[in-house]
C-alpha cells in the first residue's frame, strides 16, 4: 500500500492509502504515448520492488518497538541478562578447562611449582 497525503492535510496522521490497482487504473485512464507508458511501467517495478523491499526489512515493526519506550527498555533488558549469563556461563567452562589443563602439566619444571602452589590454594579454599 502507497500513502499519499492530501496538500490540505498538515497533519501526519491524516494518510489515505492507494493500492497498486487504483494506480494502475489512473495510469490506464491518461492517454499516453508509448514512450511515457513504457517509462512509467519501469518506475512502477521500481516502485514495487521498493515496497517489497521496505516490507521484507521490517522498518514499520522496528519503528513501532522504538516507539514504546517501555518495551525497547524491557526487550533489552532481557537480551543483556541472556548475554551476561551467557558470559559468565562460557568464562565458567573456559576457567575449567584451562584449570584442568594446568593440573595436567604439574610436571614442567619451574611453571609447575606455581600450578602446584595455585592448586594447593584452591584445594585449602575448598575445605
Amino acid at each position: 500500500m502507497i500513502h499519499i497525503k492530501h496538500r490540505e492535510d498538515n497533519n501526519l496522521d491524516q494518510q489515505n492509502p492507494i493500492s497498486m490497482k487504483d494506480l494502475d487504473k489512473a495510469m490506464n485512464e491518461f492517454n499516453l504515448c508509448d514512450k511515457t507508458a513504457k517509462d512509467l511501467g519501469l518506475i512502477r517495478r521500481y516502485l514495487e520492488r521498493l515496497m517489497l523491499t521496505i516490507e521484507r526489512s521490517r522498518i514499520r515493526e522496528y519503528m513501532m518497538l522504538t516507539d514504546s519506550k517501555r518495551r525497547l527498555f524491557l526487550i533489552n533488558f532481557v537480551a543483556g541478562l541472556g548475554k551476561g549469563f551467557g558470559q559468565a556461563i562460557g568464562f565458567s567452562f573456559l576457567a575449567g578447562v584451562v584449570f584442568y589443563l594446568l593440573g595436567s602439566w604439574i610436571d614442567l619444571p619451574v611453571i609447575g611449582e606455581y600450578i602446584a602452589k595455585l592448586l594447593n590454594i584452591v584445594d585449602q579454599y575448598r575445605k
